[in-house]
């Protein structure tokens, strides 16, 4: 599934730039809304990857999950959370076409996690 990566991009992710953007917006959001993003982003990798038929079992979702994880170590920003690694290694080690297509579903959700929080302190401040 990985491939070597050219010297034009740095991460895995910028080959794609909605789903470098969508990753450059995560790296900067608070605690709290990386670890719903990243929730959700299993789900939505899972689902993805069950319709693709690349896990055929839970030792193939397991195995996404773990892989990578010894040689990179905890040097990258995602590595920090436990949930938000998770659901960055499922992401990096699916399928270009469920990549993509969960790059588009991450932008949306992470604007709209954004925009929520951004609401809820307008309320705070109003009240």
């Amino acid at each position: 599934m990985k491939e070597e990566y050219s010297q034009n991009y740095r991460r895995w992710y910028d080959k794609d730039p909605i789903l470098s953007k969508s990753m450059r917006t995560l790296e900067k959001s608070d605690d709290e809304t990386q670890i719903k993003v990243a929730l959700n982003l299993i789900k939505i990798i899972i689902e993805h990857n069950i319709s693709e038929h690349t896990f055929t079992s839970v030792e193939d979702m397991m195995e996404s999950v773990e892989e990578g994880l010894v040689e990179k170590g905890k040097s990258r920003w995602y590595d920090l959370d436990t949930t938000v690694r998770t659901a960055i290694n499922m992401l990096e080690n699916s399928p270009v076409p469920v990549q993509k297509a969960v790059a588009k579903e991450m932008a949306k959700m992470v604007v709209d996690k954004i925009k929520e929080d951004k609401d809820e302190e307008d309320d705070e401040e109003n009240n």
